[in-house]
């Protein structure tokens, strides 16, 4: 945890955060803290900033808090991915939050199986906490907006349009995309679709493509969803995700 996360109500009008859970438990096991000792902190959705901490008991850790940091620049990238397994969604989350990806549709693909949309993962409750363990890893305080799809042709077809900025790159990797994925523009916003584990089939490939989507290729390699994810926001956005 490299940036401890605050949710908006629990900053009192006198400026203090009293912590009872799993954050209190890392406090004092994992950073070992003492009074007077200064903390990385941030509000969910809002700033970054720093806390001292004013008393720490076994049921309590009581910090003085003060905001003054935007959080780190965003890469610019929305995100549409066909739904991983739910193991696999677990970690992909908290990596989605970590690059600082702004907008995630998760979509059915023809190599997903229907019985991932009523996985326990897609909880509100369980998304919005694997999303905080992406935000502390990356001292970042701005939660992607998710949306879950089961139908992905009326999507692409009704409401991609809709959903994605209209002066956006859509680019859809793919092995055997004749363009290489490289480096985009800073200033361009980006759209990318990223498959199931074994690929998007070539319907899906030719829907999106019909529908403004540039097929670009990582390499042969099919790689899992987990793993796709940050290596084609690394290859796409490598200056941003750089940045200190």
């Amino acid at each position: 945890m490299n940036l401890l996360l605050l949710q908006p109500d629990e900053v009192a009008a006198d400026g203090t955060a009293t912590l009872r859970d799993r954050r209190l438990a890392h406090a004092k096991e994992v950073l070992r803290v003492q009074a007077g000792d200064t903390l990385r902190v941030g509000v969910r959705a809002g700033y970054c900033g720093a806390a001292v901490v004013r008393s720490l008991t076994k049921d309590a850790l009581v910090l003085e808090v003060t905001l003054s940091d935007e959080p780190p620049p965003r890469p610019g990238v929305d995100l549409l991915l066909a739904i991983p397994r739910p193991k696999a969604l677990k970690r992909v989350i908290p990596a989605i939050a970590s690059l600082g990806i702004d907008r995630l549709v998760l979509i059915n693909a023809a190599r997903v199986e229907k019985s991932y949309f009523d996985a326990k993962v897609l909880t509100a409750e369980t998304l919005d906490a694997l999303i905080d363990l992406g935000l502390e890893q990356a001292k970042d305080t701005i939660p992607p907006r998710i949306e879950v799809h089961e139908r992905f042709r009326p999507f692409v077809e009704d409401e991609l349009d809709a959903w994605a900025p209209k002066d956006a790159l859509r680019l859809v990797p793919h092995p055997t995309a004749a363009e290489r994925a490289h480096a985009m523009p800073a200033d361009r916003r980006l759209v990318i679709a990223i498959g199931p584990d074994g690929g998007w089939v070539p319907f899906e490939v030719d829907l999106l493509t019909r529908h403004g989507f540039t097929p670009v290729s990582l390499g042969p390699r099919v790689l899992r969803g987990e793993v796709a994810v940050p290596a084609v926001i690394a290859a796409l956005r490598p200056t941003l995700l750089m940045r200190p």
